[in-house]
């Protein structure tokens, strides 16, 4: 499956999600040095990475939804693990919100403590980094925003049918 959402041929999707990655990463980095050290600059620095990475993963997944909703084939398991993906970008989306509205109003001044700040951006971090895994499945395994020959194509529609690799297993009580 091709993207739907591209510019000069190349997917958008994945040109953008390296922003919020690499500022998520140095939001954390960001309130584990303030924690460590007290230096309001350590604190600034988290707050301007959480900014932009939150505003580059809202930027990021307009064409991510768009590939998934119009590009991958209902019931197949590429949706079923594109939704997985959005899910915990979502996940990490409102747990950086959530850092940011408690510590954007310490920028002129010092917070109480970093202890929040670390543990939102920790579970954030995490979030993304399974969600990046996900992503590289769709990739990997289901082709999702790679240009395919026409004898790829056909072939892939078995690919695309196949069951969603599965984690773990639920017991029967």
């Amino acid at each position: 499956m091709y993207s739907k959402v591209t510019v000069a041929g190349h997917p958008i999707h994945p040109m953008l999600v390296g922003f919020p990655v690499a500022c998520y990463t140095g939001t954390l980095i960001g309130f584990a040095v303030y924690a460590a050290n007290g230096h309001q600059f350590w604190l600034n620095l988290a707050i301007a990475l959480n900014v932009v990475g939150v505003g580059s993963a809202l930027v990021a997944a307009l064409p991510g939804f768009v590939d998934w909703a119009f590009g991958i084939p209902r019931g197949s398991a590429a949706k079923t693990v594109g939704l997985g993906h959005a899910g915990l970008n979502v996940i990490a989306l409102v747990l950086f919100a959530i850092a940011l509205g408690v510590y954007v109003t310490h920028w002129n001044g010092p917070a109480t403590g970093a202890t929040l700040g670390l543990a939102l951006a920790a579970a954030g971090l995490a979030c993304t980094l399974a969600a990046g895994f996900l992503g590289w499945m769709l990739v990997q395994n289901y082709h999702i925003g790679i240009r395919l020959t026409p004898t790829q194509e056909r072939d892939e529609l078995a690919v695309q049918n196949t069951k969603v690799t599965v984690l773990h297993h639920h017991r029967a009580a």
